[in-house]
């Protein structure tokens, strides 16, 4: 398996527009943060995670050029905003919770009317809950997590899981993220933040699942440059960046 990190900021990307701070003025390329989304590539297929508005350059910064399916997050536009951008694909399954998928159609009323303009995505919408479903022969195990008072949902797929936009999580869903090889999980900032896991939150969090190794994304410019961040972390712990390849 390889996990393909497309993006590792958050909402507004760093650097952010018109910030003129220290990480958001670095001239470190791992400082240079589009929205999260990654890429898992196992077996023969090719699965994204997250498909937000800089997906068009993800894609073809990092050589994307199949993909079976799409996994969403939750409904906000910075997980879904570049689902316009996948029409060379041709026909894509799209993977999403009930209310993600009414989010989707009312966006993009042209992709699902009856006489579609010509060259518009094409969007097979699959609907999926809290139980376990597959891509073809490939398991995936969606994990509830809250994003405030937002129910989101995190994939586990083989010894990997991904989760974003997480502020709590139920024990029995921790109980699904047992034995993992490689956990990838949000962490904003130093400072604790309403609806997403702060950095020493992460951390908590990374030890209760007794992953192997972890990932943090997901970052604001609040987290602090890079190089100066990594040095806090335990030995299993590693900030991810843009174009970062894990193999499992």
């Amino acid at each position: 398996m390889k996990i393909v990190f497309l993006g590792t900021g958050t909402s507004t990307g760093i650097p952010q527009i018109g910030c003129k701070c220290a990480v958001c003025t670095s001239d470190d390329k791992r400082d240079k943060r589009l929205r999260s989304s990654v890429v898992v590539q196992t077996g023969s297929k090719t699965v994204l995670i997250d498909c937000g508005p800089d997906f068009r350059m993800q894609v073809l910064t990092n050589n994307i050029e199949a993909l079976d399916a799409i996994l969403i997050t939750h409904g906000h536009y910075d997980h879904l905003g570049g689902l316009d951008d996948i029409r060379p694909f041709g026909d894509t399954k799209v993977y999403a919770e009930s209310n993600v998928i009414q989010q989707i159609k009312s966006t993009m009323p042209y992709c699902f009317a009856e006489k579609r303009y010509p060259g518009v995505p094409l969007i097979d919408l699959i609907e999926i809950g809290e139980e376990d479903f597959y891509i073809d022969d490939l398991k995936v195990t969606p994990v509830r997590a809250m994003h405030a008072r937002l129910p989101v949902l995190g994939f586990r797929i083989g010894n990997m899981a991904y989760l974003t936009d997480v502020k709590s999580i139920a024990p029995e869903e921790i109980e699904k993220l047992k034995s993992l090889d490689v956990l990838v999980v949000n962490a904003l900032r130093i400072k604790e933040h309403i609806a997403h896991f702060s950095l020493s939150e992460a951390l908590d969090f990374v030890t209760d699942t007794g992953a192997k190794q972890a990932y943090l994304t997901h970052f604001s410019h609040d987290l602090g440059k890079h190089a100066d961040v990594e040095k806090l972390l335990p030995l299993n712990v590693h900030l991810a960046y843009d174009g970062l390849n894990v193999r499992i």
